[in-house]
């Protein structure tokens, strides 16, 4: 999902549920809603959206466009980036109900909804939102695991000099992954984990640049491109593998670059005048030119770099030997990265639940008691303890952590993924909250532009979605749950 690791602008979408008193329009301390000032700006939006977008899913895009070719690759790569700065634009103008300088603010996505769609709409948001975090979690888990093995296959190989075959076993790096998480999801709200985001956000450009940096010198040791103009060739693959293939890799690239679930966060850290949705249509301008540049680039390196044979994921395919160290320090940026991507990604549905039992149980102590543990290295000098969070969580991490076991298929997952959450969230939502608050007419040439535009996105997510099951229907044929796999 792309790893959408921005914890201060998050934060900003739970902040909505305390009352604040209206403030003059004129305040110098105080914006319209009564709020303290927002400081945002073009680039600290530009920012949050970059580290927001980069993240794992980079790292299957030369796989991805090794299934599509010289040719398909990076034009789908251009033609998702062209669609996700659209409707990005038509999503920033929903931040404000009414007029776009002083109408009402919507301070999270499904505020957005409720204002502009209402009714069912709004549940239909949040279900999608929620399991696709609860997909993400699973995702996260698996290529954290992957990443973990890399790193003790590789220094195996390099100590016995190739002739230890290296099987591991993926399930104690999963469980190692989920014990790490059970810890840190104790952390109670997302106040308290911006250093953590901060921390993947660095990761996130460590791994990607090395994986780059591997590409550009893998191609320069071949002293030729890799690959063809169609991507894979049938019998390398079967003409039926080729065709579910291809459409996994569009999944994996809409997985790329889904970060719309976070943009009106992100929208509502930034100043005006000029109005927001000015602000953030450069924002996202600016960010989605970068990300593009960048995906391009290591997508198309490491195809370039591996052919036919591209892996799912890049870091993986550079061999076992010189330079190893290298491999190992991107590794574990990835595993630093995902620890910390996984818990800014949980934090809205770890809120959302949480919240949803205080309602439903106000005089339970074991949902709403905090017993206080001192702890001196807290600014607050102690900790707050909860039941429930510790509980709920817990079992959470848990409930990924064994279905992350079940099924290790990096890029199945991502490529399902991607095609669940890329037409809801980056387009159908956007579209059709565009529409009802523009009050364009039903039938005129707009609207008929606009719902084409979505209509082709959808056909292009159900295709996405079926070539990802698919390939976890191949990959179950030769899978024995909970056995060694790599």
């Amino acid at each position: 999902m792309g790893e959408r690791n921005t914890a201060s602008t998050n934060y900003q979408a739970f902040e909505h549920s305390v009352d604040v008193l209206p403030a003059p329009a004129t305040s110098k301390c105080f914006d319209d809603d009564g709020r303290l000032k927002r400081t945002g700006t073009v680039w600290t939006a530009s920012a949050h959206i970059i580290t927001a977008v980069i993240g794992s899913g980079v790292l299957s895009l030369a796989w991805a466009t090794a299934q599509l070719g010289w040719v398909a690759g990076p034009a789908v790569l251009f033609l998702f980036s062209f669609v996700t700065y659209y409707t990005s634009a038509l999503l920033v103008a929903c931040y404000r109900s009414g007029d776009p300088n002083t109408g009402k603010r919507n301070y999270t996505y499904m505020d957005a909804v409720r204002s502009n769609l209402g009714g069912f709409q709004v549940k239909i948001c949040g279900l999608i939102q929620y399991l696709n975090i609860f997909g993400v979690a699973i995702g996260y888990t698996i290529a954290s695991s992957i990443s973990m093995m890399a790193i003790k296959r590789s220094n195996c190989f390099h100590s016995s000099r190739g002739k230890n075959p290296c099987h591991i076993n993926s399930n104690p790096y999963m469980i190692m992954f989920g014990v790490a998480e059970i810890i840190f999801s104790q952390i109670p709200d997302f106040d308290q984990i911006w250093w953590l985001s901060i921390v993947a956000a660095v990761m996130s450009f460590t791994y990607s640049s090395i994986g780059l940096g591997l590409g550009i010198s893998k191609v320069v040791e071949n002293g030729k491109f890799m690959g063809s103009l169609t991507g894979v060739s049938i019998g390398t693959v079967t003409q039926a593998q080729k065709m579910w293939r291809s459409f996994q890799a569009l999944g994996d690239i809409a997985f790329a670059y889904s970060y719309s679930i976070i943009l009106i966060e992100i929208q509502d850290t930034v100043k005006s005048p000029p109005s927001e949705a000015k602000t953030m249509k450069k924002a996202t301008l600016i960010s989605v030119t970068v990300t593009t540049l960048f995906y391009m680039l290591c997508g198309c390196m490491g195809y370039a770099a591996f052919g036919d044979f591209a892996p799912g994921n890049l870091l993986t395919g550079f061999g076992f030997y010189n330079p190893y160290w290298l491999l190992d320090i991107a590794n574990a940026a990835i595993v630093v990265h995902l620890v910390g991507a996984y818990q800014v990604y949980c934090q809205p549905l770890f809120a959302f639940i949480e919240k949803w039992a205080a309602e439903k149980c106000p005089e339970s102590k074991f949902i709403t008691k905090e017993i206080e543990i001192p702890v001196p290295i807290l600014s607050s000098g102690c900790y707050k303890l909860n039941l429930f969070r510790l509980v709920w969580r817990t079992i959470f991490v848990i409930i990924t952590t064994v279905i992350s076991m079940l099924l290790p298929f990096f890029n199945d997952v991502v490529g399902i993924l991607g095609a669940f959450g890329f037409w809801p969230l980056t387009v159908y939502f956007p579209v059709e909250m565009y529409i009802a608050q523009k009050k364009i007419p039903k039938w005129s040439t707009r609207w008929l532009c606009l719902e084409i535009l979505s209509f082709a996105c959808l056909v292009i997510s159900i295709a996405a979605a079926a070539g990802s099951f698919a390939g976890v229907v191949l990959d179950l044929k030769s899978y024995k749950p909970f056995a060694t796999n790599y």
